[in-house]
């Protein structure tokens, strides 16, 4: 079970930090991602991080901006969202994978109900 939280109304420009509490053993083993769905959009990949977190990989309209970091000792993974845009605006997703890598949808075999991200302009 993923459980994410964190969500809110930020002013452009300003900060939020998502987190990600997941249950289970396979927390530390997984690579965990966060995706994102504005309304009337599809769901997208935002970041995701290996087990370890020695690698971690982003879409390109969010990096220098959004970071992924997890802590395997929390079973939590984290998505620190600074200079906030309102095009950043959606329901952010959690999901957890058994692969190596994963950048897509299809390679997630878990996802949490999603927080709500508000950016007003």
């Amino acid at each position: 079970q993923l459980v994410e939280s964190g969500g809110g109304l930020v002013q452009a420009g300003g900060s939020l930090r998502l987190s990600c509490v997941a249950s289970g053993r396979t927390f530390s083993t997984s690579t965990m991602g966060w995706f994102r769905q504005a309304p009337g959009k599809e769901r997208e990949f935002v970041a995701s991080i290996s087990w370890s977190g020695g690698s971690t990989y982003y879409a390109d309209s969010v990096k220098g901006r959004l970071t992924i970091s997890r802590d395997n000792a929390k079973n939590t993974v984290y998505l620190q969202m600074n200079s906030l845009k309102p095009e950043d605006a959606a329901v952010y997703y959690c999901a957890a994978s058994a692969r190596l890598v994963a950048t897509r949808i299809a390679g997630y075999d878990y996802w949490g109900q999603g927080t709500q991200v508000t950016v007003s302009s």
